[in-house]
Parts: C-alpha cells; sequence; structure tokens
C-alpha cells in the first residue's frame, strides 16, 4: 500500500510539474506520515442536501417526533439519532451518533424520504455494508417505534444526492460511505412494514 501511494505521489508531482496545474485536494488527500490515501469527503464534510429539499416550504404544522435510536438487530447496530441540522446546504455529520436529515420525512409521515446517515466507523454504520434485502431496521421516536424492511441496497457517487430527494412514497434511507477512500456512498433504501406505539425496547 505504502508502495503504491509512493508512485501515486510521484505521478502527482510529475502531472502538476508538467502541467503548471495545481494538484486537485478532492476527492483524495495523501496522509503526510503514512503515505496512505485519505478522504476529504464524508469523513470530513457534512453530507450535502438535495436542492429540493432546500426548495420545499417550512410547514407550520403540529410538531412531530424525529427519530432518536435506530436499531438493525442482524447487523448488531444500535444507535442514537439526532437531528443534522442544515448549514449553508449541508447537513451536519455526528461523530457519536447517526443523524436524522432535517427536512426529510419523519417516522410517522405516510409518504416522503427519512434519511438517516452515519460514518462507516467502527461503532457506528460500518457494519451496514453487510446488510442484505429483507433485514428488518427499527427506528424509534420518543413514543412510538417503526419497524422496517430493506428492499433495495446500491453503491452511487457523492454527487447523486437524488437518492436523499423527497419522494412520493415512504421510504427510509440509510447513507453512509463506501468504496475506496470513501469515494462512493452506499444507499440501503427499507418500506414500512408496521409501527408499535408506545415505543418499548425490543
Amino acid at each position: 500500500m505504502l508502495l503504491a501511494s509512493g508512485f501515486i505521489l510521484v505521478f502527482l508531482a510529475f502531472y502538476t510539474s508538467s502541467t503548471g496545474k495545481k494538484t486537485p485536494e478532492e476527492p483524495y488527500k495523501i496522509d503526510e506520515v503514512s503515505g496512505e490515501i485519505l478522504s476529504t469527503s464524508f469523513a470530513n464534510e457534512p453530507v450535502k442536501v438535495d436542492k429540493k429539499l432546500l426548495e420545499e416550504p417550512n410547514k407550520k404544522t403540529q410538531p412531530k417526533s424525529p427519530p432518536v435510536r435506530i436499531v438493525i438487530p442482524s447487523l448488531e447496530i444500535d444507535l442514537p439519532v439526532k437531528t443534522a441540522n442544515i448549514v449553508n446546504g449541508y447537513w451536519e455529520v455526528f461523530s457519536d451518533s447517526a443523524g436524522f436529515g432535517q427536512g426529510s420525512a419523519y417516522p410517522e409521515d405516510n409518504q416522503g424520504n427519512q434519511v438517516i446517515f452515519a460514518h462507516a466507523r467502527k461503532g457506528l454504520f460500518l457494519p451496514l455494508r453487510d446488510i442484505k434485502q429483507g433485514a428488518e431496521v427499527m427506528v424509534f421516536t420518543s413514543d412510538k417505534w417503526y419497524s422496517y424492511t430493506v428492499e433495495e441496497i446500491k453503491e452511487v457517487l457523492p454527487s447523486q444526492t437524488e437518492v436523499i430527494a423527497p419522494t412520493d412514497d415512504s421510504v427510509l434511507t440509510l447513507y453512509t460511505c463506501s468504496g475506496y477512500a470513501d469515494s462512493k456512498r452506499l444507499i440501503v433504501k427499507a418500506k414500512k412494514s408496521r409501527e408499535i406505539s408506545p415505543s418499548i425496547t425490543p
């Protein structure tokens, strides 16, 4: 790996000197100590929000309950969920929990795209890479819990923000990094199968 990284550094240095252009900083950055290629996308930046979400009107309706916990039994994922605010067109990303994208659908909604995301790190969404179709995902609010069934698993580029755009049907979208140096995004789509009230621990 270090040898390969060294070749890349030599190539980039040659390319920069021969073209007179600066080496692009995105989507990779070279660690000066290890020589490893690092991602500068999801690990160090927030999640880019689909423009359609930013255009959605701010509806002043009865307050809804955001997700506060997500559990995926088959992967032993059990994480707190915090609401991620939109800052300059991006969602915040938390180092200690999953994030619920502000402006996306709430668990109680009968339509819309509910987006929950986290870093692909141990203790967060790293096990998501092993999820299978048909797996159960449970999302908890302060007073209910909802069960979802995984229907679709795919990888997309970071620029393909349509995967977190609003939808006409009710869907849960789980979002994390994947691919070499976090160059892609793993998208898991799940449909609601049941709603339990009051919220209880499974």
